[in-house]
C-alpha cells in the first residue's frame, strides 16, 4: 500500500494555544475517556513536535485507562505509546529530521492526542511503501519484539519461537519477523479464525488453547510471552535446553511459583522486560537497531503493518472496549 496525504493540522498564524487529546476523566471503564481540549506542548531542546495523523491501542494503555499503570515522570498524561504523524517543530540541538518529515515514534506517553513532543532519538521515518496512518502500529511492537527477541534473547535461523497471542499486535509482528530470520513460528489463538490469519502471516503451528496444551508442542528455543504468572511454570516446562523465556505482559497475573530446579537443568533463561519505563538512553539505542534491522524488511514488503481496523481518536472508548473483547487481529488504530 502506498501513502496516503492527510489532512494535517497546520496552526494558523495568530491562532489560539491549544490542541484536543484523550483525557482519563478519572480510573475506571472505556467511558471515562474524553476528547477535550488541553495545552499544546512545547520540544524540549532534543525533541521534536509531531502533528499526529494517528496512534494505536496498546494494552498498557488500557491499563493505565483502569489506574494500573502511570504514566512515567514528565510524561503527559495522556494515553498512547506510539504515533505517526509530520514534524511540526524542531527542539534545540535537533539534528536529521526536518520541518515537514513524514515519522512515527515510541512515545512514554501522550499518543492520544493532535500534537506531541518527542525525543528525536526516538523518531523513525514512515517505512517506504507503508502507508503514514498504518505505521502509527509501528514502533511499539517493532521495538518490543526486536529488543527482546533478537536483541536479547537471541533469535538465529532454525530455531523454534513460540508466541503467545498470535493474534495481537505483538503477535502479528513476532510471526512475521521470525520468519524473515529463518525460524520456525509456533503460535497461540483462541480461534480458528486467527489460527487462519496467523499462518497466512508464516506461522508453522497454531495452538487454540482452548482445545490444546501449547508444552505438548514444544520444546521452544525463544518463548515471548504477554500472559505472564498463569503460564510461568508451563513456559519452563516448554522451553528446550538453553531455551530463553521473555516476558513482556502480566495479563494472566504478577505472582507465579518458579522451579529453579527446572531452570538449571535446562540452563534455561526467565527474562522480564518493560519497554516504557527504559531510560531514553536505551530507547534510542533500541530504535536504532530497529532503523537498521526491520526497517528494510518493511520496505522490501517481507514484513507488513497488520492493522485490524481504524477508528476516530474521539472515540478512542470504542477502540479500548474492542481491544479487550479480543476479537481483533493485528493493531487497532486512531485516526486524528
Amino acid at each position: 500500500m502506498g501513502r496516503t496525504s492527510q489532512p494535517w493540522h497546520v496552526r494558523a498564524p495568530g491562532s489560539v494555544a491549544g490542541m484536543h487529546a484523550i483525557v482519563i476523566r478519572e480510573p475506571g471503564d472505556a467511558d471515562v475517556l474524553e476528547w477535550r481540549t488541553v495545552p499544546d506542548p512545547a520540544p524540549k531542546p532534543g525533541e521534536v513536535l509531531v502533528d499526529v495523523a494517528a496512534s494505536a491501542v496498546n494494552r498498557a494503555d488500557v491499563m493505565q485507562r483502569k489506574g494500573f499503570y502511570p504514566p512515567p515522570d514528565g510524561t503527559p498524561p495522556y494515553p498512547g505509546l506510539e504515533v505517526s504523524g509530520r514534524v511540526a517543530e524542531l527542539g534545540a540541538d535537533v539534528t536529521g529530521p526536518r520541518v515537514g518529515d513524514e515519522v512515527c515514534a515510541l512515545l512514554s506517553g501522550g499518543g492520544y492526542a493532535e500534537r506531541v513532543a518527542v525525543p528525536a532519538a526516538q523518531l523513525l521515518p514512515v517505512p517506504r511503501g507503508v502507508d503514514v496512518v498504518d505505521a502509527a502500529g509501528l514502533p511499539e511492537v517493532a521495538c518490543t519484539v526486536w529488543s527482546n527477541v533478537f536483541m536479547l534473547a537471541g533469535l538465529s535461523a532454525g530455531e523454534t519461537l513460540l508466541v503467545h497471542g498470535g493474534g495481537s499486535g505483538i503477535g502479528t509482528f513476532a510471526i512475521q519477523l521470525a520468519k524473515a530470520h529463518g525460524a520456525r513460528v509456533v503460535t497461540t489463538v483462541g480461534s480458528e479464525e486467527k489460527a487462519a490469519r496467523c499462518r497466512e502471516l508464516g506461522a508453522d503451528v497454531t495452538v487454540n488453547y482452548r482445545e490444546d496444551d501449547f508444552v505438548q508442542h514444544g520444546p521452544y528455543d525463544v518463548i515471548l510471552d504477554l500472559i505472564g504468572a498463569k503460564y510461568l511454570a508451563r513456559n519452563v516446562d516448554a522451553l528446550a535446553t538453553g531455551g530463553r523465556l521473555m516476558v513482556i505482559g502480566l495479563q494472566g497475573g504478577t505472582k507465579a511459583e518458579l522451579d529453579i530446579g527446572k531452570l538449571l537443568s535446562k540452563r534455561a533463561l526467565v527474562h522480564a522486560t518493560a519497554l516504557r519505563s527504559r531510560p531514553d538512553a536505551e530507547k534510542a539505542e533500541i530504535v536504532a537497531s530497529v532503523r537498521e534491522n526491520v526497517w528494510p524488511l518493511l520496505e522490501s514488503g517481507a514484513v507488513r503493518p497488520v492493522v485490524d481496523r481504524r477508528i476516530p481518536m474521539p472515540d478512542a472508548a470504542s477502540a479500548h472496549r474492542l481491544l479487550e473483547e479480543g476479537g481483533h487481529v493485528g493493531k487497532v488504530v486512531l485516526t486524528v
